[in-house]
């Protein structure tokens, strides 16, 4: 049920990576807080569905399909915020892609490569270039990017998208000092293994791997994405007014091992 007094009530957020993990856990967080959600995936029927949940528990949420690469899908959900609900006050830029291969990087292809900087970084990159006009216009607003400790190391984790996660922190950190003097918050989340359909799909078949992503954790588990959405909420919340530029970890301790 929507909490209409909740972090953040009469809000406006836009979420891409919608669809399934930590975007889906967000949207019904953010919406269970109060929040008018915009919805960005490439899976149109999923996200539908989801806005019907949402809507059916009381929320209110908008369905863009599309793919954060290409930069006019990412301009209409932007258009759909301010349609459907007159602003956009927030956005959680959580889309990722590791790639379909776990390989040293001479075996990995140029496709593999350009994909994995597309979906983490040039989408990053679009949504920013759309997101942050509206909140300008507006005086004010709070963006958080979903980043991954292998933004801050080599985590055996493929060679692009190290590098992919690496500039997803660098775009966070740049733009959070361009516009921290206009009014606008840009954060990011340094996320832990997480029990995604991007991580099941990497250990399809390869067990071993699940022991592998928690191993330099703290806390020797996987993470469920409702405790990623709920440090997402947090930066996206007037609660986290002085925060800005910053790297969250909610890694269950790996990078202070």
């Amino acid at each position: 049920m929507t909490d209409r007094n909740g972090v953040l009530a009469g809000k406006v957020v836009m979420i891409t990576g919608a669809s399934s993990g930590i975007g889906e856990a967000a949207a019904r967080l953010f919406a269970a807080e109060g929040a008018a959600v915009v919805l960005m995936a490439r899976r149109e029927k999923t996200l539908d569905q989801l806005a019907e949940e949402i809507a059916a528990a009381g929320g209110r949420a908008a369905v863009s399909a599309g793919d954060v690469a290409d930069a006019g899908d990412v301009r209409r959900a932007v258009a759909t915020a301010t349609e459907r609900f007159g602003a956009l006050d927030g956005a959680f830029n959580n889309a990722g892609y590791a790639g379909d291969k776990i390989a040293p990087l001479h075996e990995l292809d140029e496709a593999h490569f350009d994909r994995v900087m597309d979906v983490n970084v040039r989408g990053t990159w679009n949504c920013l270039r759309a997101q942050i006009p509206v909140m300008l216009a507006a005086g004010g607003g709070a963006v958080v990017n979903t980043a991954s400790t292998a933004a801050m190391g080599a985590t055996g984790a493929p060679v692009p998208y190290v590098a992919a996660k690496h500039a997803v922190l660098g775009l966070t950190r740049a733009a959070a000092a361009e516009y921290a003097e206009r009014g606008i918050r840009i954060d990011t989340l340094l996320v832990g293994t997480t029990r995604t359909e991007m991580i099941a799909q990497a250990a399809e078949g390869r067990p071993e791997l699940a022991e592998h992503f928690v191993a330099r954790q703290m806390q020797k588990r996987m993470a469920e994405p409702a405790e990623i959405a709920e440090a997402a909420l947090w930066l996206l919340s007037d609660r986290a007014s002085f925060a800005t530029g910053a790297a969250l970890a909610v890694d269950g301790g790996h990078t202070a091992n």
